[in-house]
């Protein structure tokens, strides 16, 4: 099995109901990876999914609580002390942001084959994970 991580920003559109084929194709892309079993996240993603969601989106805090308690079925990843340095490492490597390095060594550290993403480069290659923009 392939396992792969989705980035904060699919599951924001994933619940946001005005974001049209944005909207569509994350809850397509949600229900594919639910459905094999495959889908990754970590817990940088779930914490960015709550904040955005219970402000961005002004959804109740309770119901992205639920969100977080259903998405426990995935793949998650707990960064550790030296997961803070290989971000680091990435940061530097390929110059990306803090953030976005933290993203990349948990998909990595998964073993993750893609990285579902609109933040990072469609196609772009980091070792054996490959970034895909379901939008593009």
């Amino acid at each position: 099995m392939s396992v792969e991580f989705v980035d904060t920003n699919i599951l924001i559109y994933a619940h946001d109901g005005h974001a049209g084929k944005k909207h569509e194709r994350s809850v397509e892309l949600l229900g594919r990876l639910l459905d094999s079993g495959s889908g990754a996240l970590s817990i940088q993603v779930l914490s960015e999914f709550y904040a955005a969601a219970t402000k961005k989106l002004t959804m109740p805090s309770q119901e992205a609580e639920e969100v977080l308690a259903d998405l426990a079925e995935w793949i998650i990843h707990v960064p550790q002390h030296t997961d803070l340095i290989r971000a680091a490492r990435l940061q530097r490597r390929y110059k990306v942001s803090w953030w976005d390095a933290l993203i990349l060594n948990s998909a990595i550290e998964l073993g993750c084959a893609a990285l579902w993403s609109e933040d990072l480069s469609h196609g772009q290659i980091f070792g054996s994970l490959t970034v895909l923009n379901p939008f593009h």
